[in-house]
């Protein structure tokens, strides 16, 4: 996402320079730009054979977006999961805990934008 988002030609950037200046094969980045069309954070410039273009403004997409394009949600452990079952939730002490870093995560996920990467403002807020 970060080299399309930095691509200032209006083709859009190949997959085959992508697959060159971040080192991965072109069948791994086959599903990896398959998931991103899919999601509807990329599409093609100008048609089939053209490089690929983001489909909003980089600060329009956040890191959520991108996450969401591969994995359904964040959860850190499963039995936090929507669809987890567990006998001791009754009386599980850390359920809260896990719950709120989940939290967290997903908040801070949704705060950080493509542009924020690209301009390097990805600092946590300092503790006080």
């Amino acid at each position: 996402m970060l080299e399309i988002a930095r691509a200032k030609e209006p083709v859009g950037v190949f997959q085959k320079d992508i697959a060159l200046n971040q080192n991965l094969s072109l069948k791994y980045l086959d599903h990896i730009i398959h998931a991103l069309k899919t999601a509807r954070l990329i599409a093609n410039a100008r048609g089939r054979k053209s490089g690929y273009v983001l489909t909003r403004s980089p600060g329009e997409i956040t890191i959520y977006d991108i996450h969401r394009a591969f994995e359904p949600g964040i959860c850190v452990v499963d039995c936090i999961g929507k669809d987890f079952k567990c006998d001791y939730s009754e009386q599980c002490l850390t359920q809260g805990f896990w719950r709120n870093l989940n939290n967290l995560i997903l908040t801070y996920f949704r705060s950080v934008t493509l542009q924020d990467l690209l301009d390097g403002k990805t600092d946590l807020p300092a503790e006080g």
